[in-house]
């Protein structure tokens, strides 16, 4: 028996009753290794069963997952690298090239006017929201590339779309809920499948987005493989419903790397058709979209719903563990709340965020601008740089230039008693700082440019600090 009949007689064979306890890392192996045979990791079976997972070629496919996924790369099967492997994703093969980790192109179409067709539809949702849901899923990639795509209700289309249960109707059978939500075929094949035992929905955080999916899975139908960067919409993995989503960098460079980009018309191709008979409305200045890679922060929190938030100019993004979410308006999320914030600060005490700019504040209970908001600040200095929750007496700690401030939101406080020197307190943090936090692993953060500080319990900087901002929190890599 070799290698590949015996992994499948394993997983498929019926469970025996017994008297012994089972070994226990006997399944999460089998699971990781049926992981990395099915998603293009390990390109041939092994020959031997035994300390299979101390086979170089395997450890070499386990770095692969990690590099890609964003792990630390031990090459060691670890309970944060099976976590992964189970979160819900593709059904595509991830084929990233091992040494460079960058997507790879599946082919293209030799048109760029393309016809698609939905040919069942989920009972998840109406049909309209449906064929709302693929069409915008369509104009992601037609707003960034030069391609065209139109709706047809009879007749074979370039693009077909479906929805099927297990092994119906499917010769990539699906998996039930979870796991593998939809796959794709390459160009010029053209099918597209999504799994109905999901939940599909569309604005809302509950099942599975129909939009984000069909987006994505368009993407494979259009030529592109997978994104290594984990906001990307062509990472293998599913990070969620996005209110405001919008393409990564990685997607745009992948598309127009196979049709090109977008042909918009110049100013020399717009003639007025009359002259100009009055002064021109002076337009105004839109706000600059940050770089997350290489812009200062105004402020960044550990907010509501146990979030991380990043906040520069007008936008603001979360920051995960796998990379930072794509950019939206500071409005959206907080309403009446202005851009170029000063600091911000969210207290767990009392659920409570805070935000300062010029000579106020705003506060506000998750997204709900409160009563009386904004106020004047009467007792502190304008224009703070930083402010961050200290949990060792639940106080809010605000600074400025060199000095810093204790305040009890809930209680009255002795601002005679300050301001005090930062390095009185804080042993190797900078004065004049753009953020600080207190995060979920109960640290203490200050950042300054590109660079941030951890201070410990002894209020001291840690060891090898600073560090990169981009790098570490943002996940920001080199760009072949």
């Amino acid at each position: 028996m070799n290698w590949s009949q015996l992994l499948l007689f394993l997983l498929l064979a019926p469970a025996v009753p017994s008297t012994t306890a089972p070994t226990t890392q006997q399944a999460p192996q089998q699971e990781a290794l049926s992981y990395l045979l099915q998603f293009g990791y390990l390109q041939k079976p092994l020959e031997k069963l035994t300390n299979y997972f101390q086979d170089h070629e395997v450890q070499e496919a386990l770095r692969v997952f990690q590099a890609a996924s964003e792990l630390p790369v031990t090459g060691v099967l670890d309970e944060v690298t099976l976590e992964r492997m189970r979160m819900p994703r593709c059904g595509i093969e991830d084929p990233f090239n091992p040494k460079t980790l960058r997507y790879l192109l599946l082919g293209r179409w030799r048109k760029k006017n393309l016809t698609y067709r939905i040919y069942s539809y989920t009972t998840d949702m109406k049909a309209s929201e449906v064929r709302t849901a693929i069409q915008t899923a369509f104009k992601y990639w037609s707003d960034v590339s030069p391609l065209t795509f139109r709706e047809i209700s009879y007749g074979r289309a370039d693009i077909r779309i479906s929805f099927h249960q297990r092994a119906i109707g499917c010769s990539r059978p699906f998996d039930g809920p979870g796991r593998v939500l939809a796959h794709a075929d390459i160009p010029e094949e053209g099918a597209v499948h999504f799994d109905e035992d999901e939940f599909w929905t569309e604005g809302s955080y509950r099942g599975v987005n129909l939009r984000i999916i069909a987006a994505h899975e368009i993407g494979h139908a259009l030529g592109l493989g997978h994104s290594h960067y984990a906001s990307a919409l062509m990472a293998p993995f599913y990070a969620g419903y996005k209110p405001n989503f919008r393409l990564h960098f990685d997607d745009i460079a992948g598309i127009q790397k196979l049709y090109g980009k977008r042909i918009r018309p110049t100013d020399a191709d717009e003639i007025p058709t009359e002259p100009l008979t009055t002064q021109p409305v002076p337009v105004q200045p839109t706000s600059k979209v940050p770089n997350p890679c290489l812009d200062d922060l105004d402020a960044i929190i550990l907010g509501p719903y146990d979030k991380t938030y990043a906040f520069k100019g007008d936008y603001i993004w979360t920051v995960t563990d796998f990379g930072i979410n794509p950019l939206m308006k500071i409005k959206t999320l907080w309403k009446g709340l202005p851009g170029n914030l000063d600091a911000a600060v969210y207290s767990p005490r009392t659920k409570r965020t805070y935000f300062f700019k010029g000579d106020k504040v705003w506060r506000y209970t998750d997204f709900k601008l409160n009563y009386g908001y904004p106020k004047l600040l009467t007792r502190v200095p304008p224009h703070l740089n930083a402010a961050l929750y200290w949990p060792v007496n639940q106080k809010i700690f605000l600074f400025k230039g060199d000095n810093y401030w204790q305040w009890d939101e809930l209680g009255w406080s002795n601002f005679g008693l300050h301001p005090k020197k930062i390095s009185s307190l804080f042993t190797g943090v900078p004065s004049n700082l753009d953020a600080a936090l207190t995060w979920k692993n109960g640290k203490t953060y200050f950042f300054k440019g590109d660079n941030y500080w951890r201070v410990n319990k002894q209020l001291r900087t840690d060891r090898g600090y600073p560090l990169s901002k981009s790098e570490r929190w943002m996940q920001c890599h080199n760009i072949d």
